[in-house]
């Protein structure tokens, strides 16, 4: 972004403000004091701690203006303050407000898997052809949309913005906020039913994504999911479907799979085969929905498979790398629940290994009443002919290492409590060999990360 203050300070409600900040131009917008470079704007929010202890170190560390909360006293004084009601809806309006300015087309994503994984693929596509800016990492929700919108530079013609939820009317908001031209719905799982309790609620959160959709505007979803196909007849706009079935408009088939990709042809273009460079069928969904915002877009079919055969994945999602002492490992450590670890199991399992596989698997977190079973309903998907050992980490799993004994014998189920991650990564690193492979899956707040770092670092 490229803005003067005495702009930003207008487009939030301020009107009286000094000459001198017509001088002072922002070129982006931080909450993170940490991350601040010159010439940001700096928005003190408040999470674990208040934002506003660190707007001295924000404009130590490059910051020319900051925003501060009117309830707040002492306001501080050398350096350009905008004082607002409440400096996070500051920050939407100020992201709505940029928006309109800049006026690029709005992909929209959401899903309850394959979100973030589609938005990279979508966002690879359509550079093929447009300037475009994408939500980086996961950030997906109040905070994290409104600051990929401000991260636009003049010239985006297109910003796909990933949007997240765990509560009714957040996609919502979002949805109204980013004003969205293409909105896309993945699937529908079980992430969260601790919260909506059925899968129904979380298809009708999850269809208020459409509810800033503009008039003319395109909703592309799973059109596998009867739960969405039973919600699309309440959308009067412009809808595509993308699947496995001959019913939807765009859908895969002659799908192969490897240990480091996965090819596939499409019924829209004849004798032309896909890959992507992942593992997983499942995988194959989300690139058909980047696939179908393509084609909306005229991205021609060549240009399409070669941006999806080299596109950059978000770190951590099932994503291999080597460990210290040789062992490949899939790394998919950002989140998990029910779905989701059921497909990258089944993939994990049938990769051609010299040697022998092993999984972590960490708590899926979310799942309210139902999280037991939903754990202990992994054991389907674990052959001790296919998986060697089993390492398991949180409270809920234990239901999992109790239903595998009817399968597996004691010594190849390992459990450990989520303070137990020195002694978790002393085990695999006794057992693994350079011939071996090891999947680590699990919900964020298990921080498998950890133990991912603990594999690859000496």
């Amino acid at each position: 972004m490229k803005m003067q203050l005495t702009e930003i300070a207008n487009a939030i409600g301020i009107d009286d403000v000094p000459e001198s900040w017509q001088e002072i131009t922002i070129t982006s917008v931080e909450f993170d004091s940490r991350k601040v470079q010159p010439n940001s704007l700096f928005i003190p929010l408040k999470g674990q701690r208040d934002g506003h202890e660190f707007v001295e170190n924000a404009m130590q560390n490059g910051a020319v203006a900051t925003l501060w909360a009117k309830d707040h006293e002492n306001v501080p004084s050398g350096y350009p303050v905008l004082v607002v009601d409440d400096p996070l809806t500051t920050l939407q309006k100020l992201a709505v407000y940029y928006l309109g300015k800049i006026n690029p087309k709005v992909v929209a994503i959401t899903g309850s898997n394959g979100k973030t994984t589609t938005k990279d693929m979508t966002a690879a596509l359509l550079e093929t052809e447009y300037n475009v800016v994408k939500t980086q990492a996961n950030f997906n929700n109040g905070i994290g949309v409104p600051i990929t919108l401000l991260n636009m530079n003049a010239n985006t013609e297109v910003v796909v913005v990933e949007m997240g939820m765990d509560r009714p009317g957040q996609l919502d908001f979002l949805s109204h906020m980013a004003q969205p031209d293409t909105v896309v719905i993945t699937m529908i799982g079980e992430a969260h039913i601790g919260f909506f309790g059925t899968r129904d609620k979380i298809a009708d959160a999850k269809l208020e994504i459409t509810h800033g959709l503009k008039e003319d505007g395109l909703f592309i979803y799973n059109g596998d999911e009867p739960l969405l196909r039973e919600r699309s007849k309440k959308v009067d706009q412009r809808q595509y479907t993308f699947g496995n079935s001959a019913a939807d408009d765009l859908f895969a088939s002659n799908v192969q799979g490897a240990r480091d990709h996965t090819s596939f042809e499409i019924n829209l273009v004849s004798g032309q085969t896909y890959t992507i460079p992942m593992i997983g069928k499942y995988n194959v969904m989300n690139a058909l929905a980047a696939i179908a915002v393509a084609k909306a877009y005229h991205i021609a079919p060549d240009k399409a498979g070669a941006a999806l055969k080299d596109f950059q994945l978000t770190h951590n999602r099932t994503e291999w790398v080597r460990g210290k002492v040789g062992e490949l490992i899939l790394s998919d450590v950002y989140n998990s629940n029910p779905t989701a670890a059921k497909e990258v199991l089944a993939s994990f399992s049938k990769t051609e290994s010299k040697g022998k596989r092993f999984v972590v698997l960490g708590d899926m977190l979310e799942l309210g009443e139902q999280s037991d079973v939903m754990h202990a309903g992994l054991a389907d998907y674990l052959d001790p002919k296919l998986i060697e050992d089993v390492y398991l980490v949180g409270a809920h799993m234990q239901a999992l290492a109790k239903t595998l004994k009817a399968k597996y014998e004691e010594t190849q189920i390992h459990w450990y409590s989520v303070d137990q991650e020195d002694q978790l990564i002393a085990d695999l690193n006794t057992k693994l060999t350079a011939e071996d492979e090891i999947l680590i899956k699990g919900s964020h707040g298990i921080h498998l990360e950890k133990v991912l770092a603990g594999l690859q670092n000496a």
